[in-house]
């Protein structure tokens, strides 16, 4: 049955393909709410703007433009986030075949790639910057490794546009060209490509790219940095050296977590021939390895510098993704024969990806029977539709309490800008009627218009005191038709100086 991939890196691309187009089919199948990443994404995609807060804007407006073309929906998130994982790993064979001999190396590398667990489990469950970072990670590995073995004027260009790309998709990015540089540097037959004229031209589109967002970062610079600081911080620890400490462990358990199942894998596959695989080594293996050690040890310099206690594997994917490339090389530096591994090493892969697909798949559907109620739980597509049966017509305007209901109810009542108290994005908005006022507590609502949101209506000229709001309790989905989530909602079809 492995004859159709049998030393073929198109076919595996075909696998990979339909691996991602199946991962977006589940999400479908499985519950029409959204996660807590996806909720931000559809609330914050109606926006176009230089920034968003503590995360860069890339993913946003790729986003943003689905949502103008095809509408803000569940699909057209899960579209978006599975294309860019298959493109990451469509690239990332791109670039291990300018430098990897073997065509089935080539292949086991992009396999490689489904072996990291935030790309097989976190980005199945709910990632948005990562996966965008990780597409510009691999683009930027193949232009970068173009130039070095077959250099053109489109390598470099390529090379810059990656590099402008990973800048806007997460800021940890540009710790991997730094990298580059200085382990090409340490490569006496490679380093006369730093110093060829066509790198301005990478280094122009690169900054043009990236300016627009520079700009604001300068004019916003607590917004884009408070997020990830405070996170980074999570667990308190007294005095710097506790700081330190617990901050080292935490990258270093984070490290572990995120490049076991590679090294596992490969090692069960390659068991045969560890010994001559770890002496090997080349001017390839010699420059990737130094790129991820170097990688790995700025990140630990910033974890020092900022006094961070608390790393996740998610963010060092972005270094880790190295790894299965570095593996190949060493393969293939050690001269082993590849062809007999890539069975086995698909089998594996088939059972950790899909494995985890189906578990990601079915706590949606299990755990609500067995009393265990997530996000994906909650009825908010029954609430959008039985709202607007009961009034007869769509909202114009929503006032949200969080991101989460705003999110969910946009990708629902889709003809709505939505709107969220104390925001600061939204309150250009057109305040418009019929106005859906809606909110729950953790799937409890009480029949009285909370404090914010009443503010918030004064403010957009709408007297709250004539208000009635009511309470709507559904049932969970997949779950107990006893067990229910409760909305408090208001609604005001017109309201005094206010267009519709």
């Amino acid at each position: 049955m492995f004859d159709i991939v049998e030393g073929r890196a198109n076919r595996i691309t075909a696998l990979l393909a339909g691996y991602f187009v199946l991962c977006v089919c589940l999400r479908l199948s499985v519950s029409t709410s959204l996660e807590i990443d996806e909720a931000e994404q559809a609330f914050v995609s109606q926006f176009l703007q230089l920034g968003y807060g503590s995360q860069p804007p890339f993913y946003n407006w790729l986003q943003y433009g689905l949502g103008a073309v095809l509408g803000p929906s569940l699909a057209t998130m899960t579209a978006l986030k599975n294309l860019l994982l298959f493109l990451c790993c469509l690239f990332y064979g791109l670039a291990a075949r300018e430098i990897v001999a073997q065509q089935r190396l080539v292949s086991i590398a992009m396999l490689g790639v489904l072996t990291l667990p935030p790309i097989f489990l976190l980005a199945q469950r709910d990632l948005s910057h990562t996966v965008a970072a990780l597409f510009a990670v691999s683009l930027f590995l193949y232009g970068f490794l173009r130039t070095l073995t077959r250099p053109s004027l489109a390598a470099y260009a390529l090379t810059g546009l990656a590099v402008g790309i990973g800048f806007i998709a997460k800021y940890n990015f540009v710790l991997l060209p730094a990298a580059a540089v200085i382990a090409v540097l340490c490569e006496p037959g490679l380093r006369a490509r730093l110093f060829d004229w066509r790198i301005l031209v990478a280094l122009a589109i690169a900054a043009l790219i990236a300016l627009p967002h520079g700009w604001w970062i300068l004019q916003n610079i607590r917004s884009a940095s408070e997020g990830t600081l405070i996170e980074m911080r999570e667990h308190h620890a007294e005095g710097r050296l506790a700081q330190a400490f617990d901050g080292l462990v935490s990258f270093i358990s984070a490290t572990i977590r995120g490049s076991a199942v590679p090294l596992v894998v490969f090692g069960l596959v390659f068991r045969k021939h560890l010994a001559a695989i770890w002496a090997a080594e080349n001017q390839w293996t010699r420059l990737i390895g130094r790129m991820l050690l170097i990688c790995l040890a700025a990140v630990a310099v910033v974890i020092l510098t900022v006094a961070a206690t608390h790393i996740r594997e998610k963010w060092l994917v972005l270094f880790l993704v190295l790894l299965p490339l570095y593996l190949c090389l060493k393969v293939d530096a050690a001269g082993i024969d590849a062809r007999p591994m890539l069975r086995p090493f698909l089998l594996i892969v088939a059972f950790i990806v899909l494995g985890a697909l189906v578990i990601v798949s079915a706590r949606a559907i299990v755990q609500p029977y067995l009393g265990k109620y997530s996000r994906l739980s909650i009825p908010y597509e029954t609430l959008a539709d039985a709202l607007v049966k009961r009034e007869g017509r769509e909202p114009a305007l929503i006032l949200a309490p969080d991101k989460m209901i705003a999110g969910n109810l946009r990708t629902r009542l889709r003809g709505a800008n939505v709107i969220i108290p104390d925001d600061v994005a939204t309150r250009s908005v057109a305040t418009k009627t019929p106005l859906l006022v809606v909110w729950s507590d953790g799937g409890k609502a009480e029949p009285v218009l909370p404090e914010a949101f009443a503010a918030a209506m004064e403010a957009r000229g709408i007297s709250a005191t004539t208000a009635s709001p009511q309470v709507l309790s559904l049932p969970f989905l997949h779950g107990k038709p006893e067990d229910q989530y409760s909305f408090g909602y208001l609604w005001i079809d017109k309201a005094p100086g206010i267009t519709n």
